[in-house]
């Protein structure tokens, strides 16, 4: 890549920070119009599930092969045609006339989104060579994703109830475009000097392990835990894991190199990565439906009270990022899974009738915990790694993000189907109650993966990866 400016190398990192922003605000701004899409297109509660995994599922199973094939044919070229793609599968969902079509649509969108996330990441880690300046660029780019997924709720209501929720998706639209002229006026081309070779195998055993989980998960309550068509899935699921081992520790480019994993610093941020965002989008998919389907509140009413979230997101996540740069990650992630689970706890205790402050408190505080996960995670997994290594594993990093997402919709909408007694109205507050303390759950998992991952022993073995995967090339 030619050398850049200062000044150039910032309005590269707004471009890819201002595209990944509607990315990661579409993973949740769909949630505030649950209800009006349930209302309009006659969904039941697997529809709304499958609205919003659609998005999350596709995105996880494409981000590693977007993130190679960018480096092969080109990150700007690649990142243009996930704007367009996205953008084009945007416009569809707003004229979507059934449910069925908009979940289509919304796969169409991620065949877009996944274009953008690790090749934005590529972009950022190539235009800044200095270490120093690179750790600050992903601690931004950490921060705009948490950002979009926090506001997204904030968004959504203002749109939905103003004018309507096909324009949560018609939104999108004039962002890409715009981004995309951006790119093509100031992110210059660059490639991998050496190309990774596209993993055809390995890319259909992820898509059929995650597909197979996602799929048993939220198809079990009604199809019946122990039907042949569930328990296939899951047998899938399985068969598709171990085949995936198998096969990449023999493949000399896999898509997934199994040796990342005996790195403690990139299996916790993995794993921090999957509970993490598992905890928000079952709080965003849980939050929706008891604001306005219990409560009574209108969308942007809903969206609103979801606002000290938001701020707290956008307050803590560039203070995370500047903690992970000058003290490493563990303090935020121990903060992180802290507030996570106290705020399910809090939660778990919603009434019919809980008075408004409690369920600020209960925002506030899953916003700080939020708005402190992000930028570790991405430092987590690249740290040690050597640079070759580190687009690579940043993309899995993402993937596991989008893993999270949809988890956390499929077993919260899984379990509130389970309990629920009655009307979703009427059945929802004690039906819920398990899925908050799941929630806390993923907080506390955060908690003690943050304590063990970020030590001396985690450092050693992060640093014999390395040492390992350099020796190898």
């Amino acid at each position: 890549m030619e050398d850049l400016t200062r000044r150039r190398r910032l309005l590269i990192l707004v471009i890819c920070c201002f595209s990944l922003f509607i990315v990661g605000l579409d993973s949740t701004i769909v949630n505030l119009a649950l209800p009006a899409i349930r209302a309009e297109l006659d969904a039941d509660v697997s529809k709304l599930q499958w609205t919003i995994d659609a998005y999350t599922l596709v995105l996880a199973s494409l981000l590693m092969v977007s993130g190679s094939t960018a480096d092969r044919i080109g990150r700007r070229r690649t990142f243009q045609a996930g704007l367009v793609v996205f953008g084009i599968g945007s416009l569809l969902c707003g004229f979507a006339p059934t449910v069925d079509l908009l979940i289509v649509f919304r796969m169409l969108q991620a065949v877009g989104g996944s274009m953008l996330n690790p090749v934005a990441m590529s972009i950022i880690t190539n235009t800044f060579t200095d270490p120093r300046e690179r750790a600050q660029a992903i601690g931004v780019w950490g921060g705009v994703v948490g950002l979009s997924l926090a506001v997204g709720p904030v968004v959504g209501g203002a749109l939905v109830d103003t004018v309507g929720w096909r324009f949560i998706f018609w939104i999108n639209v004039p962002v890409a475009l715009a981004a995309v002229l951006l790119t093509a006026l100031f992110v210059p081309e660059s490639r991998a000097a050496v190309p990774r070779r596209i993993d055809p195998v390995g890319q259909v055993l992820v898509v059929l392990l995650l597909g197979g989980v996602t799929y048993g998960i939220i198809e079990g309550q009604s199809a019946g835990w122990m039907s042949p068509l569930i328990i296939g899935c899951f047998v899938l699921a399985m068969v598709s894991l171990v085949s995936l081992v198998r096969y990449e520790r023999r493949r000399e480019e896999p898509l997934l190199d199994p040796r990342f994993f005996r790195s403690a610093p990139f299996s916790g941020a993995t794993l921090i990565a999957v509970a993490g965002f598992s905890a928000l989008s079952g709080f965003l998919f849980l939050n929706s439906l008891y604001l306005q389907s219990v409560r009574g509140f209108s969308a942007l009413h809903a969206g609103l009270l979801t606002l000290p979230m938001a701020a707290m997101t956008v307050v803590f996540a560039p203070l995370s990022g500047w903690l992970v740069g000058h003290r490493g990650p563990r303090l935020p992630l121990v903060v992180a899974g802290s507030m996570l689970t106290v705020s399910g706890l809090v939660l778990s205790r919603l009434s019919l009738d809980t008075p408004t402050l409690v369920l600020l408190a209960g925002y506030l505080v899953f916003g700080l915990g939020f708005g402190m996960l992000n930028a570790p995670i991405t430092n987590a997994a690249v740290s040690g790694m050597p640079l070759s290594q580190a687009g690579v594993a940043a993309a899995i990093a993402s993937t596991s993000r989008q893993v999270g997402a949809s988890l956390g919709v499929a077993i919260a909408g899984t379990v509130l189907t389970a309990r629920l007694v009655g009307p979703l109205e009427t059945g929802f507050v004690d039906a819920a109650q398990l899925c908050w303390y799941i929630i806390a759950g993923c907080g506390l998992l955060v908690l003690i993966l943050g304590l063990i991952t970020t030590g001396p022993w985690a450092r050693r073995t992060a640093a014999a990866v390395a040492e390992d995967l350099v020796r190898a090339r």
